[in-house]
């Protein structure tokens, strides 16, 4: 799957690092491998709410959100996120993660519709060969 749609709009993804955790490398390295796939990366920085990500989200048209995450609190933040976008009819955003999530976490960020998970040892071709297998531009209004 090509990264544009056919009327060339390349995807749109929000890379956030939310909560307290100040570990950025991965999700600079994510976004970065993103961004040399072809997709327009939106990078929000350090510290963000899961309000502030998906009002980046939803401000900027994205097609997906890739959460980092290494504090520990995975499942607070991405059920938190994924509320926030069906609050604001936003629940076709898809979002996507990596950090340090344990195996057995992994079936209830299923049940949330999180299904990309990365943890350390990831290949960005990984990472990007499912971003292209499993999100779709949005086509613009």
């Amino acid at each position: 799957m090509d990264t544009a749609s056919s009327a060339g709009r390349q995807l749109r993804i929000v890379v956030a690092k939310p909560g307290l955790d100040g570990h950025d490398r991965g999700a600079k390295v994510i976004a970065r491998a993103l961004r040399d796939a072809g997709m327009e990366v939106i990078y929000t920085g350090l510290h963000q709410t899961p309000e502030q990500i998906v009002s980046t989200a939803v401000a900027e048209d994205a097609d997906g959100i890739g959460l980092s995450v290494l504090s520990g609190a995975h499942m607070t933040l991405f059920a938190r996120v994924a509320e926030l976008l069906a609050e604001n009819d936003a629940a076709d955003i898809v979002v996507f993660g990596g950090g340090i999530i344990p195996e057995e976490d992994r079936a209830a960020l299923a049940e949330l519709g999180i299904t990309g998970i990365f943890t350390p040892g990831a290949s960005m071709a990984e990472v990007v060969d499912w971003v292209r297998a499993n999100i779709t531009p949005s086509a613009v209004v």
